[in-house]
């Protein structure tokens, strides 16, 4: 797979059926390997080990009913009283981050209503925070640590 800018890790994978999976340390199974989910695992990994998210407080496609229609975020953040702090939208490396990536990830927010929101596609990141006080968002320059949302 394509290599990331993000911080490498020894991943589990495996054929299953002649087809390669790879281990989700946060559904505690293996899921196909897709370009996307190669950037989630490796995004994950890193909220993990070098921005100190507690595994056990994260959630891979998370389902939201949204205007009545099953959606799944797929990676989403809470705080120990469980309630949602941040979602992470993943793009495969080939897909550019647009404002139609930003406005899927927006659309989930109408639902969970979280701090943070993050894209990704594993090579570019971006992160803002919503103040919903002043109705507006601010960019930043780096994903903040779990003791910083």
């Amino acid at each position: 797979m394509l290599e990331l800018n993000l911080p490498p890790f020894p991943v589990k994978t495996k054929m299953i059926d002649q087809k390669p999976f790879i281990w989700d340390r946060i559904r505690k199974k293996y899921i196909a390997l897709t370009p996307e989910e190669w950037v989630r695992q490796h995004f994950v990994n890193y909220l993990i080990e070098y921005k100190s998210y507690p595994e056990s407080l994260m959630a891979n496609e998370k389902q939201v009913l949204l205007n009545s229609q099953k959606k799944r975020c797929d990676s989403v953040v809470y705080n120990r009283e469980l309630k949602p702090l941040l979602v992470v939208e993943y793009k495969s490396p080939d897909v550019k981050i647009t404002q139609d990536v930003f406005d899927q990830i927006v659309r989930y927010n109408m639902v969970l209503k979280v701090a943070y929101l993050v894209v990704s596609n594993g090579l570019q990141h971006y992160c803002c925070s919503i103040d919903y006080d002043t109705q507006s968002y601010n960019y930043l320059p780096d994903i903040p640590a779990y003791c910083e949302i």
